[in-house]
């Protein structure tokens, strides 16, 4: 998000010189530079036992696509609790194991995904409204269901080939 004006005082931000930082919006009344925020949100490759990732179909992102099970934190939520809940909300799964993987900028929506290796115990999939439909997929297959590229193809990828990562 970028600011225009003050999100305090409502003030109209000028550009300063802050240190290191080059040109910032700057608010004189409040005498506080204010950064550009964007928001954090996790991604997880969903594995089981029998090496699948769990891949969900969400019309609203991609109607020929999958995608990984993903959400926003919430204030005061670590990104370990965010993943676990939502995992938990979109597929009905409790997680065994949660290791992290990496952060991926997605500029494009002003965002930060922290991805995730999420270890559960093979089940059926109970989806949340949310989610249209979602399938284990064998780790061979699991990258061709996703958007080349696309953060989900790029955790998904390193998670299945090399299946001892994160474990």
């Amino acid at each position: 998000m970028k600011f225009t004006f003050c999100p305090h005082c409502g003030q109209r931000l000028v550009q300063k010189e802050i240190g290191d930082e080059g040109l910032m919006p700057f608010c004189e009344q409040c005498s506080v530079p204010l950064w550009e925020t964007f928001t954090t949100c996790v991604i997880c490759a969903v594995v089981n036992e029998q090496n699948e990732v769990a891949l969900l179909r969400q019309e609203y992102v991609s109607a020929t696509k999958y995608v990984c099970v993903a959400g926003v934190m919430k204030p005061g939520e670590s990104a370990e609790d965010a993943a676990k809940r939502e995992i938990g909300e979109e597929l009905g799964l409790d997680v065994e194991k949660l290791t992290y993987i990496r952060s991926y900028p997605y500029e494009k929506k002003e965002m930060l995904m922290l991805g995730f290796r999420a270890d559960v115990r093979k089940a059926d999939l109970r989806l949340s409204g949310e989610v249209d439909s979602a399938q284990w997929v064998p780790f061979a297959e699991a990258p061709g269901k996703l958007r080349e590229g696309s953060i989900a193809w790029q955790l998904v990828t390193s998670v299945t080939e090399d299946p001892a990562a994160g474990k």
